[in-house]
């Protein structure tokens, strides 16, 4: 049985790649478009529209139907299929080569420390193409996408201004989950959550496991598959996972995660968590899993599309 998450077609219309596979009016390669506001939610057209992740600003989306407002496709992060609405997506009009590694940030109007000018939140996470460099490198000059109703004219994107500090290459990679996983701490929990502004169990293994260079997907079911399983007593890095629930080991007897107890992301000791899910009704431990870091790799200098 097909997981729908991960299988882009709805009768309608799918992905070329299922062509022979899944029956389908017609077949596609899709169109790559970008988020345009801080944070969209990939919402199920089967549950009135019910959010089940999200993409962040600039992240890319790609289109296989419109209909109604809504854009059926998948989040090119991750293939994770479901619908966006239209007017939360734009042209791709560039190539990343800056992301977001700050739990948060800003975009303002000019690069200047003291001002009055007007800010944007962004999140962990928004790609940014950094076109140049201000105050010995302070800040990074960007463009950004406006929303449709907030353009001049037909101008799509918008000057602003980002602390260089908040930013890393998009081709850089962390070293440590745990490290990417504690700048979220106190970070509000959200179900379905992917930023910095609201996150899951799920939405903070995925940033953390990305951060690193490790393909991850969205829902905790399917990063249980993960790694290889593991023996012995947790080491930091591994992960833990109940039904419906994901926590990553930060030393011999604490963990972190995104939970409802806490409402926030929040440390917590192993047996303490073990202790209160039980009794929660929610069961022990279902799986210990321990992921294996990619090998070190040269930095391009052209980044990737994405």
């Amino acid at each position: 049985m097909t997981d729908r998450r991960l299988t882009p077609a709805n009768g309608r219309v799918a992905h070329v790649s299922l062509r022979g596979e899944v029956a389908a009016e017609r077949y596609t390669e899709g169109e790559r478009r970008r988020v345009c506001r801080p944070v969209a939610a990939i919402r199920d057209d089967r549950r009135p529209r019910a959010r089940l992740r999200e993409l962040i600003l600039h992240e890319v989306f790609v289109v296989l139907e419109e209909r109604d407002g809504w854009a059926f496709g998948f989040a090119a992060r991750d293939g994770y299929v479901g619908h966006v609405r239209a007017d939360d997506l734009g042209p791709e009009l560039w190539q990343t080569t800056h992301v977001v590694t700050a739990r948060q940030s800003y975009l303002v109007e000019e690069p200047v420390l003291k001002t009055d000018a007007e800010i944007s939140a962004i999140s962990f996470g928004t790609r940014l193409s950094v076109m140049t460099t201000h105050e010995d490198g302070r800040w990074g000059e960007v463009a950004v996408l406006r929303a449709p109703g907030e353009e001049e004219g037909h101008k799509r994107t918008s000057t602003m201004y980002v602390p260089m500090a908040h930013l890393a290459p998009v081709n850089a990679r962390d070293a440590d989950p745990v490290t990417v996983a504690e700048r979220f701490l106190g970070t509000p929990y959200l179900w379905g959550g992917n930023s910095g502004f609201g996150i899951d169990c799920s939405g903070l293994v995925q940033a953390a496991l990305m951060a690193c260079g490790v393909d991850c997907p969205g829902d905790s079911d399917m990063q249980a598959a993960l790694g290889d399983e593991a023996e012995g007593a947790p080491e930091r890095g591994d992960l833990l996972f109940w039904k419906g629930h994901v926590a990553i080991v930060v030393g011999a007897d604490r963990l972190i995660h995104a939970n409802a107890h806490h409402m926030a992301v929040a440390h917590e000791g192993i047996e303490a968590a073990r202790r209160r899910i039980e009794a929660q009704g929610e069961g022990a431990v279902i799986a210990h899993r321990r992921i294996a870091r990619p090998p070190e790799r040269a930095t391009s200098l052209t980044p990737p599309r994405g």
